[in-house]
């Protein structure tokens, strides 16, 4: 359970938490994708507000950067036969790196399995006792991809424009939003920029 602490110990953020199986890192990370997550982390939110503090998750898809080693691990990709899983999307088939995994583009049907599993996960956080979410759309994570050029090519409504490359966050984000009570916060975590020309960047 990777977390931090943000303002003191006053939010303790479970990070990284995936909303599918093939959006975790690696096959160690957490997960909220199952009915049957809810009850185990209901037990961390409990003890984390026994001690004063407030629980808060982050929700995430790692997209292309999917089924790879934990860090200390070294890098490239997980095979299925050692835990991994070859079904990594992508908004385009681009890989990250010559050391990750070469990802399938999603399909508009697939797009909108990651809205339904953002908001899905995100009832099951409320439902854990987690008081506050946040969207991870940053480091290079699936919405993040969605909305820099470099890693978006598409053609259709979720690509091309800045526009289209941020429809699917803000689709999530009003999905999530449906679903968490409106007198707690949603957060939402961005790289502002991809430190490349011609990527994403502060003035988007």
């Amino acid at each position: 359970l990777g977390s931090r602490a943000v303002g003191g110990a006053g939010l303790v953020i479970a990070e990284a938490t995936a909303v599918q199986p093939n959006g975790r890192i690696s096959p160690h990370d957490l997960g909220l994708w199952s009915d049957a997550h809810v009850e185990p982390l209901a037990r961390i939110t409990q003890f984390i507000h026994a001690q004063g503090s407030i629980a808060g998750i982050q929700l995430a898809h790692a997209g292309r950067k999917a089924s790879t080693h934990r860090p200390w691990e070294g890098q490239g990709v997980v095979p299925p036969e050692h835990g991994g899983w070859s079904e990594v999307v992508a908004p385009s088939a681009l890989p990250f790196s010559d050391t990750y995994p070469h990802p399938q583009a999603l399909s508009l049907d697939g797009i909108a399995g990651i809205v339904r599993a953002f908001a899905d996960a995100t009832r099951r956080a409320h439902d854990a006792g987690f008081r506050v979410v946040e969207l991870h759309a940053s480091h290079g994570f699936l919405l993040h991809e969605f909305m820099s050029p470099l890693s978006n090519v598409r053609e259709d409504a979720y690509g091309g424009s800045f526009d289209h490359r941020i429809r699917l966050t803000i689709e999530v984000v009003r999905a999530m939003r449906e679903v968490w009570p409106a007198d707690l916060p949603l957060f939402v975590r961005l790289s502002v920029t991809d430190w490349v020309e011609g990527g994403w960047d502060v003035e988007e």
